[in-house]
């Protein structure tokens, strides 16, 4: 799951929306192996940490997706390459 969203991350960088995408794939996928771990080893902590993850993860996507929507009213597109005319 892991792979996927790098490849999705690094090889599709077309549109904003699939980046976002495969972001928050990565941060599933660690969640992932947190909680595994953290049942294998008999402990909490990494339970406890997958939820301050799924936390950061939350914030970012409504973050992500409200600068994309904004985005998409002023310009009409979500296009990467687009998106690079507003460096200042």
């Amino acid at each position: 799951m892991f792979f996927v969203g790098l490849m999705g991350l690094a090889f599709i960088r077309r549109n904003m929306l699939i980046v976002l995408m495969s972001i928050e794939l990565l941060f599933l996928s660690v969640n992932l192996n947190f909680v595994i771990f953290s049942c294998y080893n008999d402990d909490a902590i990494g339970q406890i940490f997958s939820f301050f993850v799924l936390t950061v993860a939350a914030c970012e996507a409504a973050i992500g997706l409200a600068l994309l929507i904004v985005f998409f009213r002023n310009r009409s597109v979500i296009s990467i390459d687009s998106i690079s005319i507003l460096k200042g």
